[in-house]
Order: structure tokens, then C-alpha cells, then sequence
């Protein structure tokens, strides 16, 4: 017991239990479930672990059943793994019911697989319509799709969350090929059409465009397809090299930091919103010495 004397003689205690609870945002979740799909890995799989850090249950929702089953056991008794490939709607559909039956509800659902498609840029009149599809139905399909499945369980409740992977691509052309461009702009545009509806309902509904981050798979891979002689040090000074924020980079802990913070009540009136966490990367288009005459 801590034991404060203010003026006038009046003492004031503090239990260490209490003491720890103002010394400390652990619980922000406490007492929540949240659905994250792509989080065998990367942004997915930090994300998880801060959400159990802080008090929620998390089911880690992913193609890849290996490793899913994996990072489940890693993480500890409040993760569980069920198998979801998002291009199949009966899979989240299957998810949703799943983090129900397991739990009794679900209050966070995050949309967060994606894929990069193919490392090849290529001339829109070039533009192979096939692979385009494969993307979309990856990072867009699949995003609405676990909108729909979420809302289905959340409107009856009249509360919950819904956060989606979405990234600077989407803000701006030219920054990567046009499939991940395209469906990265459309993910904001889902958020903003699903919140003029699900604020009615009492839930929230928001979106992260992160800055590029070499340590996640998905920008390995495509750096790795670009740069085949590039060791991931090597890939990770190519994007570094590219930040504005002088001093700090992009990694997976500031994404889901950032989740963390949309799933709260801190974030309790924030909805239809894109939160860019990129260091100030799309605020400016700068000039350097070497382009300006003198």
C-alpha cells in the first residue's frame, strides 16, 4: 500500500494492485475478442500479440494452417487458429462463427490479409486482367466480405469494431503496380461507404495505410522478385532510404500499435477513418538541392 499525505493532513492510499493500473495501458482489451485474418505473419501476427498483451482474446484467422497453428501455440492460451482463405466467402462467414462459438462474441474484427500480386510492373495497356483479379479479390473482395460477415454478428449487438489493412498505395498512384494500387484505394473507399451505415448501428469501422515495412512477408516477397541479388539488410536500406521521418523507420509494432489504438475506447469516436502511419511520406513532395536551379 502506497500512502500519499496531501496539504492539510488528509492521506490518501494507493494499493499496488491500483498503482499498477494507472502505471500501465495493459487491459485496454480487456475482456474483448477480436478476429484478425492474415495474422500467421507480419502485420497479422504482431497485431495479435499486442491485442492479447492487452487483455483480448484473439483468433488468428489464415490461409497458411502450418504456420497458423504455430504462432496460435507461440502466443499462448487467448489465441486460437482456424483456417481462412478470404477470396472464400463461406470461410469468413466460418471465422466469424468460429470466434462466436469459441467466445461468445466478437467485438474487433480486422481485415488484414492481402497479397502484392506479381513484382512485375507493367504499362496499363499491358495490364494482365487476370492477375488484376486475383488481387482485387484478395485485398478487396475479401475485405468487404469480412465487413458483411462481421457486421452480421455485431449490428444485432449494436457495438464492435472493424479495422482493415489499407497503405499508402492507395493514396497516391505511381507508388506500386496498378492492381495493389487499385485495390489498396478501394479498401478506403469500403470503409467510408460501410461507415455511413454501421455508425447507425453503433460500430465503428476504420482503416491503417502503413509505409512500406521489409520485415513482413508480403514485402520481402515483391522486394525479392525487384531486387534478386538484394539480402533483406539490403532491401531494408532500399525502403528505409525512401522515408521522409528522419531518425525512425516503418516496423510491424507501429501498425499494430496503431490497431490497438482504433480497437480501443480510446478511439471511441473515430469511425470512417484512414489512419496513415508513413512518417509523413504522403505529406509532401519535396524538392532536393540537385533539382532546383541556382
Amino acid at each position: 500500500m502506497f500512502k500519499l499525505t496531501l496539504r492539510g493532513g488528509f492521506t490518501w492510499g494507493l494499493s499496488l494492485k491500483h498503482a499498477r493500473s494507472f502505471s500501465t495501458p495493459a487491459g485496454r482489451l480487456a475482456g474483448k475478442v477480436a478476429l484478425i485474418t492474415g495474422a500467421a505473419s507480419g502485420i497479422g501476427k504482431t497485431t495479435a500479440k499486442e491485442f492479447i498483451k492487452h487483455g483480448a482474446k484473439v483468433v488468428i484467422a489464415d490461409i497458411q494452417q502450418e504456420i497458423g497453428q504455430q504462432t496460435a501455440t507461440e502466443l499462448g492460451p487467448n489465441a486460437t487458429f482456424t483456417t481462412c482463405d478470404v477470396t472464400q466467402e463461406p470461410h469468413l462467414s466460418n471465422a466469424v462463427d468460429f470466434a462466436v462459438s469459441q467466445h461468445g462474441r466478437l467485438d474487433i474484427m480486422y481485415n488484414n490479409a492481402g497479397i502484392s500480386g506479381s513484382a512485375a510492373f507493367s504499362n496499363i495497356a499491358d495490364l494482365d486482367l487476370a492477375e488484376f483479379d486475383r488481387v482485387m479479390i484478395v485485398n478487396a473482395r475479401g475485405v468487404i466480405a469480412g465487413i458483411k460477415h462481421a457486421a452480421r454478428v455485431m449490428v444485432p449487438r449494436r457495438s464492435g469494431c472493424i479495422l482493415c489493412t489499407a497503405s499508402v498505395c492507395g493514396m497516391a498512384g505511381g507508388l506500386a503496380k496498378h492492381p495493389y494500387t487499385v485495390s489498396k484505394f478501394t479498401i478506403i473507399g469500403i470503409v467510408k461507404s460501410a461507415s455511413s451505415e454501421l455508425c447507425k448501428h453503433g460500430i465503428r469501422i476504420n482503416c491503417i495505410s502503413p509505409f512500406a515495412i521489409p520485415t513482413t512477408p508480403l514485402v520481402l516477397d515483391t522486394m525479392t522478385e525487384l531486387f534478386p541479388a538484394a539480402t533483406a539488410d539490403g532491401v531494408a536500406k532500399i525502403i528505409h532510404s525512401a522515408g521522409e521521418l528522419e531518425g525512425a523507420v516503418c516496423e510491424e509494432k507501429d501498425i499494430a500499435r496503431a490497431a490497438l489504438y482504433l480497437a480501443s475506447d480510446d478511439a471511441k469516436y473515430i469511425s470512417g477513418h484512414n489512419l496513415v502511419v508513413d512518417g509523413g511520406f504522403t505529406s509532401s513532395k519535396r524538392f532536393g538541392f540537385s533539382d532546383i536551379d541556382q
